[in-house]
């Protein structure tokens, strides 16, 4: 019979039933991953642009959100909820050893991702499983991309990383340096300068790291753009991957809300803006650029994630260009990748 939620720094915690260990990813289409594999049901983040309660994985499971966490609606509840996979690593160790096929395609290396449906170390709790996950999948061999906005918390767990050495790339999602906005559209997540800092002490004890430059805001001219990829540049990461943000519907609304309720009432007009289609394409072209521009000008291993709907709002050459980049193959080295051998694809005028 379920246990009752638990009410913990204003957030429900409770199990997380879930029987399945590693998920095959489409995320092979960013060349992130082959695999996913998730310490936890649910975020104690609440980033409003989040598109993970929009996805089968929680909608799929009214029931049991509700009946292990009150979870009345999971996208609009997004933040106040979390199920822990406390029995996670022990489960996937003995999967490991049963496990007789691995898939590895060009853009997933066989990487599993450790969590992109949440964030695993979001406090000590998750920490200490991904920590458990960690170690399995170096034991057996495999590659593990962790993706944490608390690269700061993660580093308690340093000398697992380092023993995982070469099976093991630590990276951070920082769309913008502002501070303030980002508070209003990731109300719980550590401040962006505090995830470089993780990242910088990774690097320095030799842990491969990587950045995610998304989304960024529709506020950010180019200037904002330039200190923010200078900044990730003395992180020295082995991969910049960058996307503009999406307007999906309840998304967009929720951050809109979410700023204007914290006062930031350019970023909430400049978000509004983004539902006309056309200025969302001008924006996301412009940023797409820019951060190419900048990155190349910077040395900066820039890896860029154009939207699929921007293919059918534009015409060759920018069309081309932004085929060229979904095309393209990301430079970082993890996981024995055959890194382009060309330059990136030319910005087109």
């Amino acid at each position: 019979m379920p246990q009752p939620p638990q009410l913990q720094d204003g957030v429900r915690t409770g199990e997380d039933p879930t029987k399945a260990i590693l998920s095959e990813s489409s995320l092979n289409g960013k060349y992130l991953c082959d695999y996913s594999i998730n310490v936890a049901t649910g975020c104690r983040h609440g980033c409003k642009f989040c598109y993970v309660p929009s996805t089968p994985q929680i909608r799929a499971r009214p029931d049991m959100l509700e009946e292990e966490a009150d979870v009345q609606n999971s996208q609009k509840e997004w933040g106040s909820y979390v199920l822990y996979r406390d029995d996670l690593p022990e489960r996937l160790d003995e999967h490991l050893d049963r496990k007789r096929t691995w898939r590895e395609t060009e853009g997933g290396c066989g990487i599993v991702g450790i969590s992109f449906s949440t964030d695993c170390y979001m406090d000590g709790r998750a920490g200490e499983i991904t920590q458990g996950v960690v170690e399995a999948l170096a034991d057996h061999q495999k590659n593990a991309r962790v993706l944490t906005r608390n690269p700061i918390l993660a580093l308690q767990d340093i000398d697992v990383f380092e023993q995982a050495g070469e099976y093991v790339t630590v990276g951070s999602s920082v769309p913008t340096l502002n501070r303030a906005e980002a508070a209003a559209i990731e109300p719980q997540a550590p401040a962006p300068e505090h995830r470089l800092r993780g990242l910088e002490e990774f690097n320095e004890y030799g842990i491969q790291t990587y950045v995610s430059v998304s989304p960024t805001y529709p506020t950010m001219d180019s200037g904002d753009i330039r200190n923010l990829l200078q900044r990730v540049a003395e992180c020295d990461p082995d991969v910049v991957f960058h996307e503009p943000i999406n307007p999906r519907a309840g998304n967009a609304e929720m951050c809109i809300r979410a700023a204007r309720e914290a006062g930031k009432l350019e970023l909430a007009n400049e978000l509004e803006a983004l539902r006309d289609v056309d200025q969302w394409v001008d924006y996301s072209i412009t940023h797409l650029k820019t951060v190419q521009e900048i990155g190349t000008e910077l040395g900066l291993p820039i890896h860029l994630w154009p939207d699929k709907e921007l293919l059918k709002h534009t015409e060759p050459p920018v069309s081309d260009w932004l085929k060229a980049w979904r095309e393209r193959q990301s430079p970082e080295e993890f996981a024995g990748r055959d890194t382009p051998e060309c330059d990136p694809p030319e910005i087109p005028n």
